[in-house]
């Protein structure tokens, strides 16, 4: 009998925890999990679900204008937010106990509260002491907002998903995947919306085509996009709205800011203090290859380390760790080249492999080839919004580097090309397959002669 009431304690039951406890419960471990939050994680509960969900409601304004070219004559009374975030959570609720299901039927102890770390081998859970021979941090990340002049009065994407009423006017400070999103999805939904972004250009670290592109897209729907600008201070004004000062002297009036400027690794009164684990520059968790920390019994997985802040990388380190641990026979590293990834602003983007700058920065001579048009769809709707398209291809092996696209369903199109890609796939096997016609995704197929050339 073992000294240790589990083989494996887990702390955190977003993906890739659930993902890891579930599959060592199935190699034979005795594995508990805490959580102090909401089953599913971040993703689930305030991250890629309902904010893909949102996105949804968001899109049906443009859907319904377009409706009249194709015949049909649409009126609407108005859009009901309260009933939106109602469904919203009901369908939250649902997962929630989908997750539940899942932890308690491969065998899993779920103890619902928050763990704090004792030693190498104890935790503590809502006042009792448990014991385990490994433990397992997948505490994933938590929005970070800097301090400022009226940093109170601003809102995280956590609390984004319950507002109880839809502001008329909204500004949203940041220029990654999160801060675009949100700008499309209130902008959609009928807000005056502002996004605010510090640097010359939002999408820092994607193909530099995707982001000019959709800087010009955004434009010309509308959205104020203010670049090379930062909030000095905010202050409540008597009637509820906000007065945001920003770096620049210029004043602006709003009634929400929402804070998207990036997630640090949730850590905070975790114990880790009471061990030997290490935290970079960063506050990330310090791990090998095997996702070890500096302390040999405590491993880490996810958002809470430094690797790529994707839900299906976090599924798949958690994979990769119960098999490395307790079915050693089936283990397979992760393989973090060639990651599709999909940002479900309004038109989507999506991409794959390289951008034209990291390939140029790894040495590679290449092909470009770009095409941008105007969706099928759009022709009859009357609206002149264009898709745009990319492939980043090697000179001398000719294979694909890279695939990039904003436009309409561009995740589902770009996942299904990953798969070529990863396969290693060229350009000429690209000209050689026949595209479904008429569609965009035919457009990759169909792409012969280099907009340019190193």
């Amino acid at each position: 009998m073992s000294q240790y009431d589990f083989d494996l304690f887990v702390i955190g039951a977003g993906s890739g925890g659930v993902r890891a406890s579930r599959m060592a419960a199935g190699f034979g471990a005795r594995v508990a999990v805490a959580e102090d939050r909401y089953l599913g994680g971040t993703c689930v509960n305030v991250g890629c679900v309902p904010k893909k969900l949102f996105a949804y409601a968001a899109h049906f304004a443009e859907d319904m204008e377009d409706a009249a070219g194709y015949g049909w004559n649409l009126t609407a009374d108005g859009f009901d937010w309260p009933r939106l975030v109602a469904n919203k959570n009901a369908e939250i609720s649902r997962l929630n106990g989908i997750y539940r299901n899942l932890l308690t039927s491969a065998g899993v102890k779920l103890l619902e509260g928050r763990a704090r770390i004792l030693d190498s081998h104890h935790v503590e859970v809502s006042g009792q002491k448990y014991s385990a021979e490994r433990i397992l941090i997948a505490t994933g990340g938590w929005p970070f907002i800097p301090e400022f002049p009226g940093r109170e009065h601003v809102i995280s994407s956590n609390e984004v998903f319950f507002l109880e009423q839809l502001p008329k006017r909204v500004m949203v400070v940041g220029g990654g995947y999160i801060a675009i999103e949100f700008a499309g999805i209130f902008h959609g939904l009928g807000c005056e919306t502002t996004q605010l972004y510090r640097g010359d250009l939002f999408l820092r670290g994607f193909d530099q085509g995707v982001r000019e592109h959709m800087a010009n897209v955004l434009r010309d729907k509308g959205l104020d996009l203010r670049f090379n600008s930062d909030v000095a201070r905010i202050d409540r004004n008597n009637d509820g709205s906000l007065k945001v000062q920003l770096d620049n002297g210029e004043q602006l009036e709003t009634d929400l800011v929402l804070y998207a400027t990036g997630r640090r690794p949730h850590v905070d009164d975790l114990g880790l203090e009471n061990t030997a684990v290490e935290l970079d520059d960063k506050g990330n968790i310090r791990v090998n290859e095997h996702y070890q920390t500096t302390d040999s019994a405590i491993f880490a997985i996810g958002d809470v380390t430094d690797t790529v802040e994707l839900t299906p990388v976090a599924l798949a380190e958690g994979m990769a760790l119960a098999r490395w641990l307790y079915k050693r026979d089936e283990y397979r590293p992760v393989d973090y080249n060639d990651i599709p990834t999909a940002v479900f602003c309004i038109p989507n983007i999506a991409t794959l492999g390289l951008s034209e700058e990291a390939a140029r920065k790894k040495g590679h001579k290449l092909k470009i080839f770009e095409s941008r048009f105007r969706a099928m769809r759009n022709t009859l709707a009357g609206r002149g919004e264009q898709s745009f398209m990319k492939l980043i291809v090697d000179q001398q092996s000719d294979q694909v580097l890279g695939v990039h696209m904003v436009g309409p369903e561009a995740g589902e199109i770009v996942q299904g090309l990953a798969v070529a890609v990863k396969a290693g796939a060229t350009k000429a096997v690209f000209d050689a397959t026949l595209g479904i016609h008429p569609t965009a995704a035919e457009e990759f197929v169909t792409m012969r002669s280099p907009t340019r050339e190193d």
